[in-house]
């Protein structure tokens, strides 16, 4: 389909010589998301700054190959599990259900062929209420370990003026755990802009953060309170304020890559805020998920070029990744994952965009 708000494009072939398209919504002022279904995942995010001018602000790849050669998860959608499993395996109704650990010890963003390995089907395009896409997959009993036969369907629609909204469903025909989550890398100041997010300033509507082991797993006992430490975003604060304090949260993964305690509660609320000094560009994150991992992309380590064949390197952009807590199937004191055949599966995150 091609028309005023949606286009397709061939962006490149699977090894087997499966084409893969690249969809792009677009909205009013040059506001557009082009997304593809390999991995389900969000391509290009370009937005206008004060002048006017759109700029691509997330990172990832300009030809199909880039995302095929190496898993950064640039724009992915993350399943079945997004963040960390503890020694990748967790109790399910009396049994042990063990995964495939692809991080240390532990399961991570769904095992080592995850949601954002998968080529997933374009079931709807649709311009009817914003241009629309919906894609779906089938993951199948024991994928990755995960127990239970999965339908998953994610919708991209761009809605009026600037938003940008991705809700997730899905269905099992067995208990399961189950989290899912967009995993795009921004920078507000533009993806080939060659400038550091550590100048960006955050906002985050969170009271407390899960402080994490040296294998980035939460450490027993309840979320720790902001007041007083690094984690406190709770006013507007330059990214870059506090990373190098000598804390050892900071220290242990080698910035921000924690899960902030969003307020309990039922529909979208407000998570989060950024906004890019120079481009005046705003950025406002709502979601229903009860958590968001904050990542200052602190292993982009220079071995990956990315759009514009640019290196991409520490502090070139940031995740703010809504999602359930990690390690949430070995905790019974967190906030459930689990899903019950009989139950749907729907979580949303709205991107809102303006300028300032």
């Amino acid at each position: 389909m091609t028309s005023a708000g949606i286009a397709r494009a061939p962006f490149g072939t699977l090894q087997d010589g499966t084409v893969v398209e690249r969809v792009t919504l677009r909205g009013e002022h040059g506001f557009e998301a082009a997304i593809l279904p390999f991995g389900a995942a969000l391509q290009a995010l370009l937005t206008p700054d004060r002048d006017g001018h759109c700029d691509d602000i997330v990172l990832g790849h300009d030809e199909l190959d880039g995302y095929l050669a190496q898993r950064k998860f640039f724009g992915a959608t993350i399943g079945r599990y997004a963040n960390r499993i503890a020694a990748a395996r967790f109790m399910l109704d009396g049994e042990t259900v063990k995964l495939d650990a692809n991080n240390g010890p532990n399961a991570l963003h769904g095992g080592p062929q995850g949601f954002d390995r998968k080529l997933w089907r374009i079931a709807e395009l649709s311009d009817d209420a914003g241009p629309t896409l919906v894609l779906e997959r089938e993951s199948p009993h024991g994928e990755e370990g995960y127990p239970g036969n999965l339908e998953t369907r994610v919708t991209y629609r761009i809605r009026s003026p600037m938003e940008l909204a991705v809700t997730y469903e899905a269905t099992t025909d067995r208990p399961t755990c189950l989290n899912l989550t967009n995993h795009s890398f921004f920078n507000l100041e533009g993806a080939r802009s060659g400038a550091q997010i550590l100048d960006h300033r955050l906002t985050i509507a969170s009271d407390h953060f899960l402080a994490v082991d040296a294998t980035a797993i939460p450490l027993p006992g309840p979320p720790r309170p902001v007041d007083g430490t690094p984690f406190d975003f709770r006013k507007p604060t330059a990214i870059g304020a506090r990373i190098r304090m000598n804390d050892e949260q900071l220290r242990l993964g080698r910035g921000y890559d924690h899960n902030f305690c969003l307020a309990s509660g039922t529909g979208l609320r407000f998570a989060a805020r950024l906004e890019a000094p120079n481009s005046g560009r705003v950025m406002e994150l709502f979601t229903d998920q009860p958590g968001l991992q904050f990542y200052s992309g602190n292993f982009l380590d220079g071995s990956t070029a990315g759009k514009g064949d640019r290196l991409y390197r520490q502090s070139d952009a940031l995740c703010l990744e809504p999602h359930a807590w990690p390690d949430t199937p070995n905790r019974p004191d967190f906030p459930s994952a689990r899903l019950d055949p009989g139950q749907i599966y729907r979580r949303s995150i709205v991107y809102r965009f303006s300028t300032v």
